[in-house]
């Protein structure tokens, strides 16, 4: 009766506080001034033009961190003017210490977790559940993403929406000039007011300022909290429509089989906004020739490696298919389309529908992919729809098919494969005033048309329940998951199937008041315990983080130890000729870690774990070590050792990784990276150009190289050179 009534008290708490209005905090209001006929922004960074001066700025940011609710310790004003097709920011970012700023960081999207940086979202349907995000720095970098509102992260960085950033450095500070069009965005074009919200960091101070919701269980991702950007009319997409063509070339020599060719590939992607706030997209002949490569790790588990997705067709408008996020359910998987083990399978065509109408979020999507190394021709369809109620919750459905085109050449079962899922989030930020609290169910079902192994329904389904309680200080979730042990649905993705699992992990987190050093103590306790279908014991975990130290400084350490019980049910390879028996095995593993500030000019990670191993020892070590000698040059290295010995026999395992970044400004990079493994011995080298000729149009070259390591020699086995062009009309 208690374990069942803690959860009934977090539902019922969820329900009736996400039935509230959020009204309760005062939001700060702006508004947008409409240019006048003759009056142009023209982007440098400056805020130059008279028009700039008419504008009443808004000032008033206050501190999230270190001293919440207390003002920011330098001024920033914000001015928003808009035309008939654009949005303008113009922003002054005033610094007592202007020679103290940093701007390192030039890449698109990349990471500003060492510079200074102005972040802010627009939440264009002023609904609270979902806002386009967009951030730069001193340098001028453009980042965006989309914000969908959710039990789990909710930025998705995928997104890069058309817009324009400028930067300039002065005497009192440093300033932005923005431009967005509104055929970038989906909005309702009925409504005047936009939720709106903005973010200064300033790295030396390890301080943030928002406008709006700067308590410390608020912040810029949620949405609810925003103020309001008033006075927008007449505001216009143009046609809607948008081409963007493309063409490659590319050189491929294949040592292995002795093959060279040099394929031409053309082909467009196409998007039509049918109304402003749906949009639909077709992809002819796909190419993917400019995506980063993945990763190298190691695995050393029993279990397959999740790795995610790099492909903008699937990217772009992602955050809707988005599913249970944190319980492993992934009933759609992008990465199932178009590759098999890593290789790409020819796309020829693709669609998709993604959007707002009414209350409901949609997202629709249709793959053909070709025929290719006894692959056959398959179709890929994704269809998601949510239904929004209350403030922030939702209840959605999800239902993908995959169907196998028959083929003389290839003997293959074409009946389809089918998955159906079903999730509930209940969320709230008005949980005991100003707290968040998120409840979560979901359940999957599918067909299996071709091992026709299960007994019922259930051996082919998933289903849980998660709740969270996502806040500074205290935070805390209890999971509770059954995976049948033949669930693996088509187009998705599962790790391990067949158990039930129960997780709950609680964490406190203080902050102690003028400390000149510490920000913020952290303790975590995580257990884990995953039986089989029938309640045989398999795995549990239980984590404890002895003490994680946040200093003002932006440094970080981390003491923890973790216990662990496994039954393994079957022997199985965890290196070359080393097999791991089956039977019961316990795991007993210290770490330690400390991570510097990475606004340093040098900085890096270093984590050492060192404990029992299946029926040995481990000791591991993992090294990060970045240097940033002057703004636009990045060099990371990182080095992944573990050192095993088991009575089965000994192995090493290594990862080593060098990458690159020049970034000649927010336009023009070259990114290389060198990776090697020492279980595949493969060395590989991935090395991109990309000047961007103006936003959503570039130009790339591509160059890949992979090696093997045998007997100390590298021999040559696949190179590629590609150059591809695309460019995007707007009409």
């Amino acid at each position: 009766m208690v374990s069942a009534g803690i959860p009934g008290t977090f539902i019922l708490g969820v329900l009736l506080s996400s039935g509230l209005p959020q009204t309760d905090r005062p939001k700060p209001v702006m508004k947008a001034i409409a240019l006048q006929e003759a009056e142009e922004v023209h982007l440098d960074g400056r805020l130059s033009e008279p028009l700039w001066d008419r504008v009443v700025p808004t000032t008033n940011f206050f501190q999230k961190e270190p001293s919440e609710g207390t003002p920011a310790t330098e001024i920033t004003e914000v001015r928003i003017v808009y035309s008939h097709n654009n949005l303008f920011l113009g922003v002054k970012l005033y610094d007592r210490q202007p020679d103290q700023i940093i701007g390192n960081q030039k890449l698109r999207d990349g990471s500003l977790r060492g510079d200074d940086r102005f972040m802010f979202i627009l939440d264009t349907f002023l609904d609270g559940r979902s806002a386009y995000f967009f951030e730069t720095n001193p340098a001028g970098l453009m980042g965006d993403g989309l914000i969908q509102v959710g039990s789990g992260w909710g930025l998705n960085k995928s997104w890069d929406g058309i817009w324009e950033a400028r930067t300039a450095k002065h005497p009192y500070g440093w300033s932005i000039e923005i431009s967005i069009p509104f055929s970038t965005l989906n909005f309702d074009p009925n409504n005047d007011t936009w939720g709106i919200n903005f973010q200064r960091t300033i790295r030396r101070k390890q301080e943030e300022a928002l406008w709006s919701s700067f308590g410390i269980n608020q912040g810029l991702f949620l949405p609810v909290n925003a103020g309001h950007l008033t006075g927008l009319k007449s505001l216009s997409q143009g046609l809607g429509l948008e081409v963007k063509p493309y063409g490659s070339t590319s050189h491929r020599t294949n040592n292995k089989t002795n093959d060279a060719s040099t394929p031409v590939n053309v082909g467009a992607d196409l998007n039509y906004s049918v109304t402003p706030s749906l949009r639909a997209a077709i992809t002819i002949n796909t190419d993917f020739a400019e995506v980063e490569v993945d990763q190298r790790r190691v695995n050393l588990t029993r279990f397959p490696l999740y790795f995610p997705e790099r492909r903008d067709f699937f990217l772009e408008g992602s955050n809707v298919y988005a599913f249970a996020r944190a319980n492993g359910a992934n009933p759609f998987f992008s990465r199932r389309i178009g590759l098999v083990n890593g290789s790409p399978i020819p796309i020829l065509f693709g669609s998709r529908l993604t959007g707002r109408v009414g209350r409901y979020d949609v997202g629709i999507l249709q793959v053909r992919t070709g025929e290719k190394d006894n692959n056959p021709v398959e179709d890929f369809t994704v269809a998601r729809i949510k239904r929004n109620f209350f403030s922030q919750s939702t209840i959605g459905v999800i239902y993908t098919r995959r169907g196998t085109h028959a083929s003389p050449d290839i003997d293959v079962t074409v009946e389809s494969h089918h998955t159906l899922g079903f999730d509930l989030d209940l969320i709230t930020s008005n949980f005991m005033g100003d707290k968040n609290l998120q409840f979560e169910a979901f359940s999957v079902f599918h067909n299996d048309p071709v091992e026709k192994t299960a007994d019922n329904i259930w051996d082919n389904s998933v289903r849980g329940i998660r709740i969270n309680y996502p806040n500074d200080r205290w935070r805390g979730h209890a999971s509770y998951r059954e995976f049948g042990k033949h669930y693996n649905p088509a187009i998705g993705f599962v790790r391990r199937n067949g158990f039930r699992r129960f997780q709950p992990a609680f964490s406190f987190a203080p902050r102690p008041q003028n400390n000149r050093f510490v920000r913020q103590f952290e303790w975590e306790l995580f257990f884990e315990h995953v039986t089989d279908l029938n309640g045989q014991l398999l795995t549990r975990s239980a984590r404890i983080d002895l003490l994680d130290v946040r200093f003002n400084s932006g440094d970080e350490a981390r003491i923890g130890f973790e216990n662990r019980f496994e039954l393994l049910e079957h022997p199985f390879a965890i290196s070359d000729g080393i097999i791991i028996p089956s039977g019961t095995y316990e795991f007993n593993d210290l770490s330690i870690s400390v991570e510097t500030a990475s606004h340093r000019i040098i900085s890096g990670e270093l984590a050492l774990t060192r404990g029992r191993f299946w029926s040995g020892e481990s000791n591991r070590i993992d090294t990060e070590l970045t240097l940033k000698p002057v703004s636009g040059v990045l060099i990371r290295t990182v080095w992944e050792r573990n050192s095993i010995s088991l009575p089965e026999g000994d192995f090493t395992t290594q990862v080593l990784r060098q990458r690159g970044e020049w970034q000649l400004s927010p336009w023009v990079s070259t990114t290389a990276i060198v990776q090697f493994d020492n279980i595949s011995n493969l060395l590989g080298l991935f090395a991109r150009f990309q000047w961007t000729l103006k936003p959503g149009s570039d130009l790339f070259v591509v160059y890949t190289h992979n090696w093997q390591n045998l007997s100390g020699k590298l021999f040559s086995l696949e190179r590629a050179a590609t150059t591809k062009i695309n460019y995007t009309h707007r009409f």
